[in-house]
């Protein structure tokens, strides 16, 4: 029945177009299209003129009449304007035919093509098209003279190129390749003998996506004049009909509508169900496979660059528009133009993310596109099933689960996972691409999926499949005959039926997966304090959602792809628009239903808010979404009038069969009077102007500003949307580029903000940014991002791209320029090294490396594990951060200014003097704070060390026999034993990279007359990063000297250059104790010492208990040394150590007493009463426990003096929790009696209870100690 609508309602349609050829300009060449596609040929040819003369011809040949790029026009539209959507005639006739005009003779295939186009406004939102193009032929004489006469101008010209290139082959060339012979080949149009067609396009242009309803409704108007006998009613009464006449269906409702021959549906999804999608997410899956689609998923999550490439300008909206949905409920926040009109492709230089489609004219192949950066790119060839991704791409979470959920459902509808490849050629053309791009060392070591070998893996993971589930399309089959016996009937066809179901269990499915990833989400948003101005002020530095908390939540697999995912500004905008709106009324609609299925999935599985767990957990709403859609389909809720016969003069809408008639304007123009929705409602957002209720509790929003927040948060950090689509004039292009450049500086300056910020942890945290700490994981995601930043500020504005890396390539350039202009006239030094050197980091010991941008690079080139440029690049960009020298390398590579204009046009960013001398100051800030992002990434890599042993000036080893060693360890691994020559003390080595250093074990061999040393410490440089570290001894090494150590264990500290105290960073001991310095000389007597209270002591306890506490609280990977809470400055031994010397009786003069003679006292009264058997089980279990370990310790090989045995025993005490039992033990020993003066701590039992009681807290955690600590000990 035909039923009224309410005045929410607004029309299917805004306007009606016609585009094609204006007999009345004639034919102009569309130059912009024709200069794209003129820079594509020759780009590929560009430095290559070597060439031969007939393949440069073969180029010029194709370039035809009929091949030509004509302009197009809008020849008309209906109505003329309407108020809510203004007619924008650039963008409409642009995006009608991308290409223009295109021409045809009655021997070309004239099919007509539909295909589907977006317009996205400046604040976001957005209007679609629909297309119908198909061919007329061409009455006009005049247009048939000019492309005659266009053919004898082309044909003459050719026979000149072949005459003169004819001339110069040799005889039996010319019988081969006669250019009579190839010239007959293009001349293709003979005005006497063919019919010349022009494409002609016919348009719905509407506010939302129906793009099933629309094809149907544009197939049915052609149909009607292309057909033999005339439609029902004249053409204006089925237009006026959707103009005026069909209302949009309101949400949950269908509706039916009469085209010129047949009914057509539309539904329109609840509030309560996903957003509308009408695409046919089916045929994406056809054309690339499960898990191509999957990896183009990745990497639009994760803002990558994205350009999709098909001959058909239909797949690349499917594509686009089918990737954009599965986001749900996030969206895409960047450019996003899904055909890129061939006038604008100079918008591939646009360096920020973007998902573009390109069109292909089907000749050429990837090899030959030119892209202006592709190191960040993800390049898909729908057409050729295939999808080229950029390095380190992360995997989605539990992707082979979720690939194999997707293919059950793909199976279920007869889609084959692995998709159909379409085109038959199509695998050699690839195989050949391969081929040529191996040759270019693009594949080896990279993640370019390789099509061959993912077709054999997917096919054997759905064989697998098949038989784990028993499924097999047959039984599917036969499953779904019985189901459709049972189902009422629907109102559309069985092909639109199942688009809509696969649609929906494929997006239930995608939906699904990020509700059980972001199920306790709400947990981690950061509710702000200020009030509404405030936090808008501060937005872009304020934090919304506590990332470090959410990742050390979730499983460890997760971590790569999630730590990235959160950095994006899709993320950021989704948690914004959670924070603006509290209530469920203004919460957006994708918002308002993933909250809504977050809630479910909390009451249904009951747990701990913020327990995660990698168990994959299938979908199971998608039965609920299908039975909705079928009880929509099988009774409509609304019937939209008929088209009938409108007040038109007699003689109007006549037409002639085959030919697309212009309309009559006067009854078009104007819709009907009576009809209550014809004019459309108001947006939402001045609706919500009624609404009395706000929210006082937050942020003392009203609705319309929550929605102007809304808006603005939306677009923070986003230039432009969508290229202007107009006729670009110079000034336009350069106005472009102008905000792609003043963009490019606002997300550099971000970037190094948060960076600092987040590094700066607690500090920062104290002044109201941020959170309190930063993950590794999270750290390197910002420097990975930094890392694409640099790469897309390189790209834009490239004259001639090289290779996958911009500024690789400019680097490379730098290096050849630079080692031409410094080769040395004989040889006498290497090329390349700069004359500046960085002053000695430590003392004249070490000779100062030399700042050089070229060396660096030479460690990069020298490094075999990197293959690619892009990886150079990145590797690069990590080492100069490490070595604090990025501003100033990038200001030295610029300062060549020859060299950046050569490479740049005058718009690049790299050329804009102000935005760049800003951009570098922000790059200046990383000095500011230590990154090891070099030497934490690359853990496999061989290092050349530098060590030199620093002996005491004054009682230093002019006379030293003994042969001494070193061995270095770090986080990574260590070295063994490496043998120093006593004359120089300094050996260079290379090794495994070590990571941070940590300790070095250092001693001799006790061989000849005067094998007594003092150390003053160790010094060891990273010979690339230039790490500095020192090792303070201060220590002698000897028999009969100290304490008859002949080995020590150093603990290291990072030197930190600073100019003042340069010169004496080794010569002398440091004005105050570094962190790692280790206990200073115990011999010296007490009088002479600093005496600590035993309040001190106790306050030195907690802190070296409460660092190891703190270590342990931290994630694994993120924890620092344990060593240097163990045995460094302030360190758990040097405490007890404290705790021990606190009223220990003077020695008689002369002679030391060590804390380990004491000990070994002790343990020989434990074990004279051992033997007596006097004591309970429990003191005697102890007793023996602590024997046990000092027999061990004294029975050790190692030399390693009474320090360090005393050291070795809190360690391994520590290790087996046993501290406390041993503290216990020896405060009532008798020997402690007689060795401590009353006062003593160890006698004082309130604080040996209260030591006892600090030392327990170390009972719950797991210590593993260097192995350089317990090296020789066999417990």
């Amino acid at each position: 029945m035909t039923t009224g609508f309410s005045s929410s309602s607004c029309r299917f349609a805004d306007y009606f177009v016609i585009c094609g050829l204006d007999t009345e300009t004639g034919l102009e060449p569309d130059e912009l299209s024709a200069l794209c596609q003129y820079i594509q040929a020759t780009s590929f040819r560009d430095g290559a003129r070597r060439m031969s003369a007939s393949a440069n011809e073969g180029e010029n040949f194709e370039q035809s009449p009929l091949r030509r790029t004509f302009k197009s026009k809008v020849l008309a539209h209906y109505p003329e304007n309407v108020e809510w959507s203004p007619f924008d005639q650039d963008a409409v006739g642009m995006l009608c035919m991308p290409k223009g005009l295109s021409f045809r003779t009655q021997a070309d295939a004239r099919e007509p093509r539909f295909h589907s186009f977006i317009i996205t406004r400046e604040d976001g939102s957005r209007t679609y098209g629909f297309a119908l193009t198909f061919y007329e032929e061409v009455t006009s004489k005049q247009i048939c003279s000019a492309m005659q006469t266009l053919y004898h101008m082309h044909n003459a010209e050719q026979y000149e190129v072949l005459h003169s290139a004819a001339a110069a082959l040799p005889e039996e060339a010319l019988h081969a390749a006669s250019p009579f012979s190839r010239l007959q080949r293009f001349n293709s149009y003979d005005i006497s003998r063919d019919t010349l067609y022009v494409s002609k396009c016919i348009c719905l242009v509407a506010p939302l996506a129906f793009p099933q309803a629309s094809r149907k409704v544009l197939q049915q108007l052609h149909q009607a004049v292309s057909a033999a006998q005339p439609p029902p009613l004249p053409l204006e009464s089925y237009i006026y009909n959707v103009l005026y006449e069909v209302p949009l269906p309101p949400a949950g409702r269908s509706l039916k509508f009469s085209g010129v021959y047949g009914p057509v549906v539309c539904q329109r999804p609840s509030t309560s169900e996903l957003p509308l999608f009408d695409f046919p997410v089916c045929e994406v899956f056809e054309l690339l496979g499960v898990e191509n689609v999957l990896q183009l998923f990745t990497c639009a999550l994760l803002e990558l660059q994205i350009l999709l490439y098909s001959q058909h300008y239909q797949r690349l909206m499917t594509v686009a528009e089918s990737i954009t949905a599965l986001m749900f409920p996030f969206q895409w926040q960047h450019v996003y133009v899904p055909i890129l009109p061939a006038s604008l492709q100079h918008f591939l230089d646009a360096p920020v993310p973007y998902l573009m489609g390109l069109h292909s004219n089907g000749h050429d192949d990837r090899s030959k596109l030119e892209l202006p950066q592709e190191a960040n790119l993800c390049f898909v060839d729908i057409d050729n099933h295939f999808i080229e991704l950029p390095e380190d791409l992360p995997q989605f979470p539990n992707k082979l689960e979720f690939i194999q959920e997707i293919s059950e459902a793909l199976l279920a509808f007869g889609v084959p996972p692995e998709g159909r490849l379409r085109c038959s050629d199509s695998m050699i053309k690839l195989k050949v691409f391969r081929a040529s791009d191996r040759r270019n060392g693009n594949l080896s070591g990279s993640p370019l999926s390789s099509y061959l070998l993912k077709e054999n893996e997917t096919i054997a993971r759905l064989q697998a499949l098949v038989k784990r589930t028993g499924l097999s399309l047959e039984k599917l089959d036969a499953r779904e005959n019985q189901g459709s016996n049972k189902e009422v009937k629907v109102q559309c066809d069985e092909e639109e039926l199942k688009m809509h179901k696969l649609n929906i269990h494929v997006r239930e499915i995608f939906a699904n997966r990020f509700t059980q990833m972001f199920a306790d989400y709400e947990v981690f948003v950061i509710q702000p304090s200020q009030d509404k101005d405030s936090w808008f002020s501060n937005r872009e530095q304020m934090q919304n959602f506590d990332k470090a908390s959410f990742l050390s939540d979730q499983p460890e697999p997760y971590l790569p792809f999630l730590s990235r995912f959160l950095e994006t500004q899709m993320f950021a905008s989704f948690i914004d628009s959670k924070i603006l709106c509290h209530d469920d009324e203004d919460k957006e609609h994708a918002l308002r239903v993933f909250d809504a299925r977050v809630d479910k999935i909390r009451m249904l599985n009951v747990r701990t808010p913020t327990l995660r767990t990698s168990m994959y957990q299938k979908c199971t709403t998608i039965e609920e979404s299908e039975k909705a859609i079928e009880m929509r389909l099988s009774k409509m809720d609304h019937t939209a009038l008929h088209p009938h016969l409108l007040d038109m003069k007699i003689g109007q809408g006549r037409y002639e069969a085959g030919f697309f008639p212009r309309l009559q304007s006067d009854v078009l123009s104007t819709g009907p009077t009576g009809n209550k929705w014809t004019k459309r409602s108001a947006p939402a957002q001045w609706r919500r102007k009624d609404r009395q209720k706000q929210h006082a509790e937050h942020l003392y929003l009203d609705n319309d500003q929550r929605e102007k927040y809304i808006q603005e948060a939306r677009s923070l950090g986003t230039t432009i949307r969508q290229p202007k689509l107009s006729n670009l004039s110079p000034s336009v292009i350069a106005q472009t580029n102008s905000k792609f450049v003043e963009g490019l500086l606002k997300e550099c300056r971000n970037k190094t903000k948060r960076m600092l910020v987040e590094k700066m942890g607690r500090e920062a945290v104290e002044l109201g940014h941020g959170e309190v700490s930063i993950t590794g994981v999270e750290e390197n995601t910002l420097i990975a991002s930094l890392c694409d930043l640099l790469e897309r500020i390189w790209s834009h504005g490239l004259q001639v791209k090289q290779g996958k890396s911009a500024l690789w390539s400019h680097l490379l350039h730098y290096q050849e320029s630079e080692e031409k202009r410094d080769a040395p006239p004989g040889g006498l030094a290497p090329p390349g090294f700069n004359p500046e050197r960085r002053k000695s980091d430590a003392g004249s010991a070490l000779p100062p490396l030399k700042i050089s941008l070229i060396q660096d690079m030479r460690h990069i080139q020298n490094i075999g594990e990197i293959k690619t440029d892009v990886g150079k690049a990145r590797a690069w960009m990590r080492l100069s951060m490490e070595k604090k020298l990025l501003s100033r390398h990038l200001k030295k590579l610029l300062l060549d200014h020859e060299l950046t204009n050569k490479l740049y046009k005058h718009y690049a960013f790299l050329r804009c003097d102000d935005e760049k001398e800003q951009f570098l100051y922000h790059l200046l800030s990383f000095n500011a704070v230590d990154y090891f992002c070099f030497t934490n990434v690359f853990t496999t890599i061989m290092i050349p060390y530098h060590v030199v042993v620093i002996p005491s000036k004054k009682l230093g080893g002019s006379m030293f026999t003994a042969n001494p060693w070193v061995c270095v360890s770090g986080e990574l691994s260590e070295t063994g034993v490496l043998q120093v020559p006593k004359n120089t003390l300094e050996i260079t080595f290379e090794c495994q990279n070590l990571g941070k250093l940590t300790t070095v074990q250092m001693g001799h061999d006790n061989s000849g007359l005067y094998a007594k040393w003092l150390v003053e410490c160790v010094v060891v440089r990273n010979e690339i990063t230039s790490h500095t570290y020192r090792f303070p001894c201060g220590r002698w090494l000897g028999k009969g000297v100290d304490d008859g150590s002949l080995e020590r264990i150093l603990v290291g500290e990072l030197i930190t250059p600073s100019t003042e105290s340069e010169d004496r960073l080794c010569r002398t001991p440091p004005l105050q104790h570094s962190p790692g310095m280790i206990r200073r000389l115990v011999t010296i007597s007490p009088s002479s010492k600093p005496k600590l209270n035993t309040g001190q002591i106790q306050e030195g306890v907690g802190e070296a208990i409460n660092g190891i506490v703190k270590h342990f609280h931290k994630p694994e990977k993120e924890r620092g040394s344990l060593t240097l809470l163990l045995c460094g400055e302030g360190g758990l031994v040097w405490a007890l150590e404290q705790v021990f010397q606190h009223g220990f009786k003077s020695p008689r003069l002369f002679k030391s007493v060590f804390i380990w003679d004491y000990l070994e006292k002790a343990q020989g009264h434990f074990e004279s009463l051992e033997q007596q058997e006097m004591a309970d089980e429990n003191w005697r279990m102890r007793a023996r426990n602590f024997c046990r370990f000092m027999r061990a310790i004294n029975g050790t090989p190692r030399n390693i003096g009474k320090d360090g045995k005393f050291q070795l025993l809190v360690c391994l005490g520590a290790r087996e929790h046993l501290l406390h039992h041993w503290i216990a033990l020896l405060a009532d020993c008798p020997i402690t009696a007689q060795m401590y003066e009353d006062m003593a701590l160890i006698k004082d039992h309130t604080l040996v209870n209260s030591l006892i009681r600090v030392l327990q807290t170390l009972q719950e955690f797991n210590i593993t100690l260097e192995a350089s600590l317990v090296k020789g000990i066999g417990i």
